[in-house]
């Protein structure tokens, strides 16, 4: 009822059928067309190696005429560009400057240009405002553009329907493997590899004319227009060339100048930036993980990329850069997604199923601009030979003409008169009167036994994929010959890459190590501790622990909650006397209430590890148990009882038990068999009455006794002595 007040009742419902509403039909309704214009229109390549923002700047540039000529400003560009792309000069912008010579991100870029666009492996270095910039067409477009005005492709309208563009460009070559891409659709991705022109031309002939040929042994592998070096792994490669998907690995390339005692690296992976690896590099000598470096520079310039590491004399290059191969961006992992847009259905493609699309996608390209060539041709016989009748009698033309009183029969009376069509008439009709000669009319005639020879040869070649596929190869061999350049990145075997271990890499210098009563762990140099010995705690802390080894050794730190936490100690930063360290609980990743009660640190695992605990037991562990791979270690004690003391012993000494009721008992650790259990409840050393128990334990040598034998047993367990109130008080007990 039109003007009818809603009601509560009326609003209830209303509220409910939206509630009501199914989300799958609403993904459907709102959600999948976005998604859709995302794979479709923006984020995937389709056969022509471009994305719809690529395609819309270049053939904006070809439609201006800057295939050739000379360079306009780009804001010029950008502006016209809009006529085809409603999204923004920025964005427009943007895909200009990727696609350029200056840029370098591209083996093989499509626009010549002229000022400052930035560099693909700078992140910070900025490209110039548009309107300082100049660009045109570079030459290789003339193979991206080839016949498009000879509906080799279809074309569609452009957004809002008052101007055309092309669906896909005809490219003469497989420009989506030459051209590096990349797109983050919904659901979905690619990352395209660029490969080298020239192998991509081999391959694509090899394979046009046998399928079963081995496509890797033409197509070696990617190519980057940074450079580089790429680790062949056949296996690897292989995969990706079946699959479309995987992996590889690329590294810097880097030269050492010994005169300057410094390293300039030159060529980085693609993936990178100049800026990624130097505040990696920097972030790493902060934490003296890396200490053969001095300084680190960016000396890119006009002549190119350029970091130069200035390096300690004692420093082996080869050394540190393997270090830094595997700590920084130098070293990277290039994934591969070949997933392409094929009839406007996005596939993921290995490289024959590539060239499969691609080869009869270019048939067509062919067919349809040879029939064209054959349309346009048999119009110009059709009209020669109709000029061809009036050979015949000249004369009789010019008279049908002259003689002919109103203009509009002039068509008709020629018709007539020759028995040709209106066609072959409006051509006669246009000639000039000074053509009407038979010098002029034989001359043009000349044409019509060549023109059938031209369109027999078009029509047999529109009607042979063979001689199409021939005609492709032709082209191939040409592009390879005019455009091909040698591989920008080098392949290296994985068998060349020289594996050092890490105990080769890493710099051995001596190091104190000290543990807190509040689990804050110091790692400190010892030509550190020269210029300062004072250590900086919290007001209620206190140094529990000092232990003075190397910087190759490992550590396992024991928790009051039976865990055992390993770590290198080349890979823990460096710490001062004036700093606080490093808080445990945070770097190992401790569970709530746990605390670090000791550490040890060993090279080899030689030794054993010594537990007393509070039922007056004592265990002996070999080391050798706590050599695994994993960071944590349970039970790495027994936890029947208090633990009370550890410690790391390489040789059997004498230890001192102490009971709570002041009962001593001296006993060498010999008495204690070796066990490989880690959580070994150990065995009886001190005998405990009734509501006694184990209160400390510690080296014989710790204590201040009159008559230290008169407390060593010779056996286990044992009672022990009760020790006087003098020693009692000398030792603070």
């Amino acid at each position: 009822m039109a003007g009818r007040k809603k009601t509560g009742e009326d609003s209830n419902k209303h509220h409910a059928e939206v509630m009501e509403q199914k989300i799958v039909s609403a993904l459907e309704t709102n959600y999948m067309p976005y998604t859709m214009s995302v794979i479709i229109s923006r984020a995937i390549p389709e056969i022509d190696g471009f994305k719809p923002a690529h395609r819309k700047l270049l053939y904006t540039m070809y439609k201006m005429g800057l295939l050739t000529g000379n360079r306009i400003k780009s804001t010029d560009v950008v502006g016209q560009t809009m006529k085809l792309n409603p999204h923004g000069d920025q964005a427009i912008y943007e895909t200009l400057v990727r696609l350029t010579r200056g840029n370098d991100a591209l083996l093989h870029p499509f626009i010549d240009s002229k000022g400052n666009f930035g560099k693909q492996y700078s992140r910070d270095m900025a490209y110039a405002a548009s309107r300082y910039t100049e660009v045109k067409l570079d030459a290789i477009c003339a193979e991206i553009f080839k016949d498009i005005d000879k509906n080799a492709v279809d074309m569609i309208d452009n957004y809002d329907g008052r101007m055309k563009e092309p669906m896909v460009f005809p490219t003469t070559f497989p420009n989506l493997l030459v051209t590096p891409n990349q797109g983050i659709a919904v659901g979905m991705a690619s990352q395209v590899a660029s490969f080298n022109l020239k192998e991509v031309c081999s391959a694509a002939i090899h394979y046009i004319k046998d399928k079963n040929c081995q496509i890797s042994k033409y197509l070696l592998a990617p190519d980057f227009s940074t450079g580089g070096q790429l680790i062949y792994n056949q296996a690897e490669l292989e995969s990706i060339y079946a699959t479309g998907r995987g992996g590889f690995k690329i590294r810097a390339k880097y030269r050492y100048d010994q005169k300057n005692s410094c390293i300039e690296i030159t060529e980085i992976p693609y993936s990178t930036s100049i800026e990624f690896i130097i505040d990696k590099i920097t972030a790493l000598v902060k934490s003296n993980k890396i200490r053969e470096i001095i300084d680190v520079r960016d000396e890119t310039d006009l002549n190119g990329l350029r970091i130069t590491l200035d390096v300690k004399r004692s420093c082996n290059p080869d050394h540190l850069m393997h270090r830094l191969f595997n700590m920084t961006s130098l070293c990277d992992v290039f994934s591969c997604n070949f997933n392409f847009l094929i009839n406007k259905r996005p596939r993921t493609m290995g490289i024959s199923e590539i060239l499969d699309e691609w080869i009869a996608f270019r048939i067509e390209c062919i067919r349809r601009q040879v029939t064209y060539d054959i349309g346009k041709k048999t119009e110009k016989m059709h009209l020669l030979e109709g000029l061809s009748l009036i050979l015949l009698d000249i004369d009789k033309a010019i008279r049908i003409i002259r003689q002919t009183e109103e203009d509009s029969m002039v068509l008709p009376n020629l018709m007539a008169g020759f028995s040709i069509d209106q066609l072959q008439a409006e051509y006669i009709a246009e000639i000039k009167l000074r053509n009407l000669n038979k010098e002029y009319i034989l001359s043009r005639t000349a044409e019509l036994d060549s023109l059938r020879k031209e369109i027999c040869d078009l029509k047999a070649l529109a009607g042979s994929d063979e001689k199409i596929k021939d005609l492709i190869c032709i082209q191939l061999k040409e592009i390879s010959k005019k455009y091909g350049k040698p591989r920008r990145t080098e392949i290296i075997a994985e068998e060349q890459v020289q594996d050092i271990p890490d105990e080769v890499l890493i710099e051995d210098y001596g190091i104190k190590l000290f543990l807190t009563e509040h689990s804050y762990f110091k790692k400190i140099a010892l030509n550190s501790l020269r210029y300062s010995a004072d250590q900086k705690l919290k007001d209620d802390d206190s140094i529990i622990q000092e232990i003075e080894t190397t910087n190759k050794a490992e550590i396992i730190f024991f928790s009051n909650k039976c865990s055992a936490y390993k770590a290198k100690a080349y890979d823990l930063a460096d710490c001062k006397a004036s700093g606080m360290g490093e808080y445990l609980a945070n770097l190992l990743s401790l569970e709530e209430g746990e605390r670090i009660v000791y550490m040890a640190t060993t090279a080899d695992y030689s030794g054993f590890m010594l537990f007393a605990f509070e039922n007056g037991k004592a265990a002996k562990v070999n080391m050798e148990s706590y050599k695994t791979n994993r960071k944590k270690i349970s039970n790495a004690y027994s936890d029947k009882a208090k633990l009370i003391f550890a410690e790391k012993i390489d040789e059997d000494q004498e230890y001192a038990f102490l009971r709570n009721d002041f009962k001593l008992l001296a006993v060498n650790s010999s008495l204690i068999a070796a066990n490989a259990t880690k959580n070994t409840a150990g065995v009886q050393v001190i005998n405990l009455r009734k509501n006694t128990f184990l209160k400390k334990a510690c080296h014989c040598s710790n204590l201040t006794l009159e008559n230290p034998k008169y407390y060593l047993a010779d056996k286990i367990p044992s009672a022990g002595h009760f020790i006087n109130d003098k020693e009692r008080a000398a030792n603070a007990l």
